[in-house]
């Protein structure tokens, strides 16, 4: 086990150490696993131990995240919809969010990587995530908004 879920009424507390192994997503409609959360997939087996597949069935193109996490070291090979990622560590990189769902991929791989990510047109997470980085904060992530909102 590399990690514990503890669900209360209104909070859900996630203790993580260690590696953790690479998974399996293919993303369906409700209640499948949601297209929504292909990019968190993404990162987490980007940064797992072995080699794992994420597969998107509900939209064409959301793999452009690929290209800026392999600026930051992410090994991937994609094959139709169908993205093989295998894992290891990341680096720090300057990057471009693509939208909303690749931006906040790519913040949560700036906070697994090592050194210092920048991610550019990070106005588009805010769609979805008002004041990403003060929340990141809270929770003692070491993250600044750098350009004008």
């Amino acid at each position: 086990n590399c990690c514990q879920i503890v669900c209360g009424c209104d909070t859900i507390r996630v203790s993580a150490w260690g590696p953790h192994p690479a998974r399996n997503f293919v993303t369906a409609p409700y209640p499948g696993f949601a297209t929504d959360l292909q990019a968190m997939a993404v990162v987490y087996d980007a940064t797992s131990q072995g080699t794992g597949l994420v597969k998107e069935t509900v939209f064409e193109d959301r793999f452009r995240l690929l290209a800026e996490l392999g600026k930051m070291g992410a090994r991937y090979q994609l094959v139709g919809r169908t993205a093989v990622v295998k894992g290891g560590r990341l680096h720090g990189a300057q990057v471009v969010s693509c939208d909303l769902r690749a931006g906040a991929g790519l913040v949560v791989a700036g906070l697994a990587a090592s050194g210092e990510t920048v991610v550019s047109d990070a106005h588009l997470v805010d769609r979805g995530y008002e004041r990403l980085e003060e929340s990141l904060a809270r929770l003692g992530a070491d993250v600044k908004r750098t350009d004008e909102r």
